[in-house]
C-alpha cells in the first residue's frame, strides 16, 4: 500500500490506476449491497444515492450529480477524481484508504463520520460544513479551498492541512491538538479561541493574532476622532 508523507504524518493511499482486475459498472449500488474491484466513470446524474452500501477496491471518476445523498457507506480502498458533487448530505460514513483528488463538494454537509487515512487533494470544499468528523487516522487537507468551510464538534487530532485556502473558515469546539496547519494563511479564520495545542510556524503567530482581532472587532485609539 503507497504512502506519501506530510511532515510527520504519512496518509496510506489506495493503489488501483493499474489494477487489471477492475470491473466497469454502469449504476449506483443497490441500498445493503456491496460493491468491489470496480470502475465507475463518467457519468452524469440527476440523483446519487449511497445507502447502507460497502464499496471497497474502486475508481470513480468523471462523476457529476445534482443531489448527492451518502448514509451508512463504508469506504475502503477508494479513489475519486474529477467530480462533482452536487448538495451533498454525507452521515455516519467511514471512509478508510481514500483519496478524493480534483473534486467539487461546495456546500456538502457532512456529519458524524470517521475518516481513517483519508486524502483530500486539490478538491473545493467551499461552504462545507463538517459536524462531528473524526479523524481516527491520518486526515490530510492538500491544497483544498475551504473557504468559509465550518468544523463544529469535528476531532481534527492530527490532521494536516497543506497549502489550503482558509479564507473565512470558522473553527468551532473541538478538539484540535497536533492538527498541523503550517503553511496556510491564518489572517482570516474564525475560532481562533478553539485551536487549542494545534501546529504553526513561527511566521503563524501574527495572522493568529489579526484572526483573533478581527473576531474581537476591537476598536483602535487612533482611529477615533478627537474629543472635542
Amino acid at each position: 500500500m503507497p504512502t506519501r508523507a506530510y511532515g510527520r504524518t504519512a496518509v496510506l493511499l489506495p493503489d488501483l490506476d493499474n489494477d487489471p482486475y477492475l470491473g466497469t459498472i454502469t449504476s449506483v449500488p443497490r441500498p445493503g449491497s456491496t460493491v468491489t474491484e470496480f470502475r465507475y466513470t463518467d457519468q452524469d446524474l440527476r440523483d446519487l444515492d449511497l445507502i447502507e452500501t460497502d464499496v471497497r477496491n474502486g475508481v470513480i471518476h468523471n462523476v457529476s450529480s445534482q443531489r448527492t445523498h451518502i448514509d451508512n457507506v463504508r469506504f475502503s480502498s477508494v479513489q475519486v477524481t474529477d467530480s462533482n458533487f452536487g448538495q451533498v448530505q454525507w452521515t455516519g460514513t467511514k471512509a478508510s484508504r481514500t483519496v478524493f483528488r480534483n473534486c467539487k463538494l461546495m456546500g456538502a454537509v457532512i456529519g458524524e463520520s470517521p475518516f481513517d487515512n483519508v486524502l483530500f487533494e486539490n478538491c473545493r470544499l467551499d461552504y462545507v460544513v463538517f459536524g462531528q468528523i473524526r479523524a481516527t487516522g491520518a486526515l490530510v487537507f492538500d491544497r483544498c479551498v475551504l473557504t468559509e468551510a465550518t468544523f463544529t464538534g469535528a476531532d481534527l487530532t492530527g490532521a494536516v492541512f497543506r497549502d489550503c485556502t482558509l479564507r473565512a473558515a470558522e473553527f468551532g469546539p473541538g478538539k484540535y491538538k497536533n492538527c498541523d496547519l503550517t503553511g496556510n494563511d491564518l489572517s482570516t479564520v474564525r475560532g481562533v479561541a478553539n485551536l487549542r495545542e494545534v501546529i504553526i510556524n513561527h511566521g503563524q503567530q501574527a495572522q493568529l493574532a489579526d484572526a483573533l482581532l478581527a473576531e474581537l472587532d476591537v476598536t483602535y485609539a487612533d482611529d477615533l476622532p478627537d474629543y472635542r
